[in-house]
C-alpha cells in the first residue's frame, strides 16, 4: 500500500514524499455520547486507517489529493485558512487538524506541503473517519513545521479543533487515535485527559457491520441538538440542587458537585426531571431567565428553531451509559469465568438506551443488531454517532467465520445496495495509534 501511495504521489506531484503519516479509525466497544458530557468511554483504534504522504515545500500553500477520485483535488495558501461549515467536504477535515496546530504555535510562516491522502475507514459509517484525518492532518503539520507536542496534547488541540467544521465533540476520536495501543482497549477519561489498558477477555472477537446508511455528524442537526439537550439538563438538574446554574455545562459536573454515584444520579434524574418533552417556554420558566438569554446559551445556528427538548431521557442515558462504561472495564479487570455473558449484557443494554432513551439509532441498525444477536453474538450494539453507520458485535471465536457468513445472507445479500459496501463486514483487533514514519 505504502510502495502505491508512493508511486502516485511521485506521478502526481513530480518528486517522492519526506514522510508519511498515519492515524486510525476506531470503534466504541461502550459509552456512546457521553464524553462531551465528561464521562469516560470505551474505545479500541481499528486497522483502518488514514495515511497520508507528505513532502513539505517552500511555497506557502497546501496542495491535497485523495487517491479516491470521488473526493476532488484542492488546494489553498496556509495563511489564509477557510473552513466551510456549511458544506462538510474532505479537505476541510484536513483544514481543521492544520488551522488547530498553526493557531497553537502560532506560526506566522507555515510551511506548505504536498500531501496525498488514502483512507481504508469507510466513510460517513461511524468508525471515525473524520476524526482520524483531522488528527493525521495535526501530526503532518506538526512534523512538516518541525514541532513536537505529547499524544496528549495533540489530542486535546485536534479535538478543540474539529469544532471548527461545527461539530460539538466530546474528544474520544481524537483521544483513541492517537493514545491507542496494539492489543488492547482503553478507557479513555476527560479533564485531564488520560487511557488506561483495558485487557479484553479472550474467546471472543469484534465483529463491525456497516449499515450502509450513510450519518454525517457536520451536516445534520440531530448530534448538536443532543449536545444541547444534555446541557440544558445540567442546567435544570444544577438549579433545582441549588448548584451555581450558569456555570454548569456537563452532566459530569453535577454529579461531581454534588458529590454522589451515577445510581444518586438516576434518582435525582427521575425526581427533578419529566418524561415529557420541555418547551423553550418551560425551560426559560424554570430557570428563571428569557427566551433571549436561553438563546445565548445555545451556540449553534442550526439549533435556533428546534422547539422541544427530551432532557429526561438524555440524561437518563447519559448517567446509565457512564455506569455501563466502569462496569464493563471492572469485569474486564476481574476476568469472571462468565465476563464474555456480562460484558453482552451490557453492549445490548447499551444499544436500548441509545434506541429508546437517546434516541439515535434507527431501523436498519436495530435489525442489524437483531441479526448479530440471532446468529450467535454475545452482545451487539450501535457504534459511533448513530442514525446510520455501524455496529460492533461480540461474538465467540470459534463460531465467527459461520456467523460472518449467516450476518451476510441475512443483511447483506437482500439487498443490491448494501452489497455494493465495500467491506461492511469484518472482523478487528485492537489496533496502534497515530505515527509518522519515514520510509527505510
Amino acid at each position: 500500500r505504502l510502495q502505491k501511495l508512493k508511486e502516485m504521489f511521485i506521478s502526481k506531484f513530480g518528486s517522492a514524499p519526506k514522510f508519511y503519516a498515519r492515524a486510525p479509525g476506531r470503534v466504541n466497544l461502550i459509552g456512546e455520547h457521553i464524553d462531551y458530557c465528561g464521562y469516560a468511554v470505551l474505545p479500541m483504534a481499528i486497522e483502518q486507517d488514514i495515511l497520508i504522504a507528505v513532502e513539505p515545500v517552500q511555497t506557502q500553500v497546501v496542495q491535497l489529493a485523495n487517491t479516491n477520485s470521488s473526493y476532488l483535488d484542492f488546494n489553498t495558501s496556509v495563511n489564509n485558512i477557510q473552513i466551510n461549515k456549511t458544506i462538510p467536504q474532505w479537505h476541510n477535515y484536513f483544514l481543521c487538524g492544520l488551522k488547530g496546530i498553526q493557531e497553537h504555535f502560532g506560526l506566522n510562516n507555515p510551511t506548505g506541503m504536498n500531501c496525498l491522502l488514502d483512507g481504508t475507514i469507510p466513510p460517513s459509517s461511524g468508525l471515525s473517519s473524520s476524526s482520524a484525518l483531522v488528527c493525521c492532518a495535526g501530526l503532518v503539520t506538526l512534523r512538516a513545521n518541525g514541532k513536537t507536542l505529547s499524544k496528549v496534547e495533540l489530542a486535546e488541540i485536534c479535538t478543540k479543533s474539529e469544532r471548527y467544521i461545527g461539530t460539538e465533540g466530546g474528544g474520544m476520536d481524537q483521544s483513541i487515535s492517537f493514545l491507542a495501543e496494539e492489543g488492547t482497549a482503553k478507557l479513555i477519561e476527560f479533564s485531564p485527559l488520560r487511557a488506561t489498558d483495558v485487557r479484553l477477555p479472550s474467546g471472543a472477537t469484534f465483529v463491525i457491520a456497516n449499515s450502509c446508511v450513510e450519518m454525517n455528524k457536520a451536516a445534520t442537526s440531530h448530534y448538536n441538538i443532543r449536545v444541547m439537550e444534555c446541557r440544558l439538563a445540567t442546567k435544570l438538574l444544577s438549579k433545582s440542587k441549588g448548584l451555581e446554574w450558569r456555570k454548569m455545562l456537563r452532566l459530569h459536573d453535577v454529579q461531581t458537585k454534588l458529590g454522589v454515584s451515577l445510581e444518586e444520579m438516576l434518582t435525582i434524574v427521575e425526581e427533578v426531571l419529566h418524561p415529557e418533552p420541555y418547551s423553550t417556554e418551560e425551560i426559560c420558566k424554570c430557570l428563571g431567565i428569557s427566551l433571549e438569554e436561553l438563546r445565548s446559551q445555545i451556540p449553534s445556528q442550526n439549533m435556533q428553531d428546534v422547539s422541544t427538548f427530551k432532557l429526561y431521557q438524555r440524561a437518563k442515558h447519559v448517567y446509565s451509559e457512564a455506569a455501563r462504561v466502569l462496569e464493563f472495564q471492572k469485569i474486564c479487570s476481574e476476568a469472571p469465568a462468565n465476563a464474555l455473558q456480562l460484558l453482552g449484557e451490557l453492549m445490548k443494554q447499551s444499544h436500548i438506551s441509545c434506541r429508546e432513551m437517546y434516541e439515535c439509532s434507527c431501523p436498519e441498525l436495530d435489525r442489524l443488531v437483531d441479526i448479530c444477536l440471532q446468529f450467535g453474538a454475545i452482545g451487539s450494539r450501535l457504534t459511533g454517532a448513530g442514525w446510520g453507520g455501524c455496529t460492533v458485535s461480540m461474538v465467540p471465536t470459534d463460531k465467527l467465520n459461520t456467523f460472518l457468513k449467516n450476518v451476510k445472507k441475512a443483511y447483506y445479500q437482500t439487498d443490491g445496495q448494501r452489497l455494493a459496501v465495500e467491506n461492511s463486514l469484518f472482523a478487528t483487533k485492537p489496533g496502534r495509534g497515530a505515527l509518522v514514519f519515514v520510509e527505510a
